[in-house]
């Protein structure tokens, strides 16, 4: 920041852009994200009346979203048992599980790259920290994931499953919220400058729909499954999935999942700290 004077005689302060540079940066985007974390009670609250406005007037709110998705395990769990020659109390809870986690982690990076894009008016008309809004899109898809569970608790009544070691959720929830934020921050910023980013994003989704074992298990691919340890988002999803389902977890995921995150969040400061006080203008 640097101070003028007007003709007036009053002085202000105008933002000196070229002054951030190197450090200067870095400490910026560090007081952004500390700015964000002190707004989390508003993001909770937009949060919330996001989901709030976008089913106004609709009788079952947010649960359409659930009943879509058990109507969708319902109809791909008796048919891909089939086709897979599994038993369906062996298949369904896994299938049910798989689909609500993706759809947390394909909504939420299909949002990433619009997600300062969006706010664009918001962005223009008031200062607030960049972080707000990724935080604000956390909270949104975290609430939408707590409507889905449903879903999974339903099928784990009807075929009596226990979770096992249920406390390994606490340390993979902190893993999603921390790659959910880089995500965001690092989509965000090339999604406000290359509008071409949103349909790319989309597109990738759906091939990593497929390569990673949402409707099929890892083990059916044999000798190959270590291979998957390539794709990013079969760790994240595994250290959830395993632990819900009474499954035993390799330490090998773990330390993927740590690695994937490890790349993400160091990207995502790079490119977050670079181009933060751009996205202003870009939006």
């Amino acid at each position: 920041m640097k101070t003028t004077q007007s003709g007036t005689g009053i002085r202000e302060k105008v933002l000196d852009l070229s002054s951030l540079t190197g450090a200067a940066r870095f400490r910026a985007a560090f007081v952004d994200l500390r700015e964000g974390i002190n707004l989390l009670p508003l993001a909770v609250t937009l949060g919330w009346l996001d989901i709030k406005m976008r089913y106004r007037g609709s009788i079952l709110g947010p649960f359409w979203m659930t009943i879509t998705t058990a109507v969708m395990v319902a109809a791909l769990g008796v048919l891909y048992a089939e086709l897979f020659g599994i038993v369906l109390k062996d298949y369904l809870p896994f299938l049910a599980l798989s689909l609500v986690l993706w759809g947390y982690i394909s909504t939420l990076i299909t949002e990433a790259a619009s997600v300062f894009s969006l706010q664009s008016k918001l962005i223009t008309a008031a200062r607030m920290p960049f972080s707000m809004f990724a935080t604000q899109a956390i909270i949104r898809n975290f609430l939408v994931l707590a409507h889905n569970a449903v879903v999974v608790l339903g099928v784990f009544l009807i075929f009596h499953i226990v979770p096992h070691k249920i406390w390994l959720i606490v340390p993979a929830l902190a893993l999603w919220s921390l790659d959910s934020l880089a995500i965001l921050l690092c989509l965000g910023v090339v999604g406000a400058r290359f509008r071409d980013i949103p349909p790319i994003v989309g597109s990738l989704l759906q091939v990593f729909f497929f390569i990673t074992p949402i409707i099929w298990r890892p083990e059916l691919v044999g000798a190959l499954s270590g291979w998957l340890l390539l794709d990013p988002l079969y760790p994240l999803i595994a250290i959830i999935r395993a632990p819900l389902l009474g499954e035993s977890l390799p330490r090998l995921i773990w330390e993927a999942a740590l690695a994937h995150s490890a790349v993400l969040v160091v990207i995502a400061t790079l490119v977050f700290a670079r181009f933060r006080a751009r996205i202003a203008y870009w939006v």
